[in-house]
């Protein structure tokens, strides 16, 4: 990773999160009460320990895998930027193949309300909201949906603590959520993080008709400033087509030179 940023704001950000920490609680506290009682703890705690990053950009390449194993490879930066009492705002920008060069994503997540997500499509010089209804749809041909893109805000589901399962070498909490928006494309998810860190290890996604949809892993992570984790191979398995999306993550940059106004619909039509 590479900053590019003064040292004096690289002093100042670390001196921050040694004088605000989280409060981590114990696995007695966390697992006292019901089982939605505990779940909504366990995710919360989750969510809390990856607070006050600031922004980040990174660089991440996206392989699309058919049934048949055949693959395509795309290029894509990503910049992220915190919202107090919201959530974060997320740009894609796709930089190879020629065919999909300039095109660029942008979601403003948010706590309780639907994400707003726009599109912007540089052969018709045109930003496309992406509705709410339509958040179900394929991102960019890959298994990735519109809505597997927004920050997976505590608020937006109801949460169950399922038990404790082993993942690979770790412990791991297993919670239930549901999603309060009615127009998601998913029933439920089951959910595996990490008992140490609360690091997502792996989350399975269920339709409308409770089929067992995909799966998505997680692996390969890696703590920035002695804090934020972050993982370098994402994969999403399509179990009914047989189709899969690694992305693979690299270039981590955090504390960056990013605003607000670079996460606007109107920005989008200047993104290089």
């Amino acid at each position: 990773m590479h900053f590019n940023f003064a040292n004096i704001l690289n002093l100042a950000f670390a001196t921050m999160l040694v004088l605000c920490p989280f409060t981590v609680q114990s696995s007695t506290d966390l697992l006292a009460g019901t089982a939605e009682e505990s779940g909504h703890k366990i995710a919360t705690e989750s969510r809390e320990r990856q607070r006050g990053f600031g922004n980040f950009s990174a660089n991440l390449t996206m392989t699309l895998r058919n049934k048949q194993g055949r693959e395509s490879k795309r290029a894509v930066r990503l910049k992220v930027i915190e919202v107090e009492g919201d959530g974060d705002r997320t740009l894609f920008i796709f930089d190879r193949p020629a065919d999909v060069k300039g095109t660029a994503f942008l979601v403003h997540a948010h706590k309780e309300e639907p994400d707003r997500q726009w599109l912007y499509l540089p052969a018709l010089k045109r930003v496309k909201g992406i509705s709410s209804s339509n958040q179900s749809g394929s991102f960019m041909g890959s298994e990735f949906s519109y809505e597997d893109l927004g920050t997976a805000e505590v608020e937006k589901y109801s949460h169950r603590y399922l038990g404790e399962e082993s993942c690979g070498e770790l412990d791991c909490y297993v919670l239930e959520r549901i999603p309060d928006n009615e127009e998601s494309g998913y029933s439920r998810q089951k959910v595996w993080l990490d008992q140490q860190e609360f690091r997502t290890i792996e989350i399975h996604f269920f339709d409308r008709r409770e089929e067992h949809l995909k799966t998505m892993s997680v692996e390969n992570y890696q703590k920035y400033l002695d804090r934020f984790w972050r993982a370098s191979v994402i994969k999403m398995t399509n179990h009914l087509t047989g189709k899969s999306t690694v992305l693979q993550w690299s270039d981590y940059e955090f504390g960056t030179d990013l605003d607000l106004g670079d996460f606007t619909r109107t920005a989008l039509k200047r993104v290089r």
